[in-house]
């Protein structure tokens, strides 16, 4: 039995190096440097060790800007994506001819390149001497005036980018829906048309029950994808995000690492260990919640 642990400890040592060396270690290293105050990046020295790193980021107004830009993408863009997710899985889920085609079609936006995406974003939103764009297009039918979308009110900057992140999150929720619906055993659906159940009552008490587990997966997961988004704004607005307003978390990180004013780990890991212990409350708290509201399948 001893040899057979041995063993077992043997197959895991690649992978526990692996993620002690590239996770582990790193989590640690950030942890000190958040925690070394006055640190010199040239000779790597500090001036001692407290808690003025986190007083300065959480009295930073660039980083308290990033703060609101975040929660606001997080609150705003997971449970709409996640909601839009379902609706068009069980609209694909109800159509056998060509489903194949349409899962195809809605699965594009995901392997496209994010930078092209946002190209075109601006494209339908920006302003330029030539051009209102087409979405201004579209509201001056309704007799609706121009609106700058990428470098006008921060309402109509917070707006493209919710939508944005949107667009960019929803195709991976809409294939591991479809699968999730795929799955359910089609013997409670032919019970419930027996009995005359309605379509309404079939979905609420049969569908969302069944794939409850993935639901809550893919909340969990767009909660923490929400809160590490940097990329969809620099797509959209471009790498001086502080400028425009529309920085977020890991961008203020990683403005305090390498940006313009860069130079300084310390603030810069100080801003990571608030960040975790963020992400880490919410998905412990979305677990708590899940375990009272998610029907596993034994």
């Amino acid at each position: 039995m001893e040899k057979k642990g041995l063993k077992g400890w043997l197959y895991l040592l690649p992978a526990i190096l692996f993620l002690g060396f590239f996770l582990v270690y790193p989590l640690i290293d950030v942890f000190i440097y958040s925690a070394e105050e006055g640190y010199n990046f040239a000779s790597q020295t500090s001036s001692g060790v407290g808690l003025y790193n986190y007083s300065y980021v959480l009295h930073d107004p660039y980083f308290l800007q990033a703060v609101k830009n975040t929660f606001i993408l997080v609150v705003v863009t997971v449970p709409l994506s996640t909601g839009i997710a379902l609706l068009i899985s069980v609209g694909l889920n109800s159509i056998r001819p060509l489903r194949n085609l349409y899962q195809t079609v809605y699965f594009l936006p995901y392997v496209t390149n994010t930078l092209a995406v946002g190209l075109v974003f601006m494209i339908l939103f920006k302003r330029t001497p030539y051009t209102d764009g087409l979405v201004n297009l579209f509201l001056s039918w309704f007799g609706r005036g121009p609106v700058d979308f990428i470098d006008g009110p921060y309402a109509a900057k917070m707006f493209v980018l919710c939508l944005y992140t949107i667009w960019v999150v929803m195709p991976f929720k809409i294939l591991i829906l479809t699968s999730a619906l795929a799955s359910v055993n089609q013997s409670y659906y032919n019970a419930a048309r027996v009995d005359g159940t309605s379509k309404l009552r079939i979905f609420t008490r049969i569908t969302l029950p069944m794939i409850s587990p993935t639901i809550v997966y893919l909340v969990i997961t767009g909660f923490i994808g929400a809160f590490k988004a940097y990329s969809d704004a620099v797509a959209l607005f471009g790498t001086d995000l502080n400028t425009a307003g529309m920085n977020t978390i890991v961008g203020y990180v990683y403005d305090m690492l390498y940006g313009s004013s860069g130079g300084y780990p310390s603030y810069a890991s100080a801003a990571a260990v608030i960040l975790f212990v963020i992400v880490l409350t919410i998905t412990c708290i979305n677990l708590i919640v899940s375990k009272k509201h998610v029907y596993y399948v034994n």
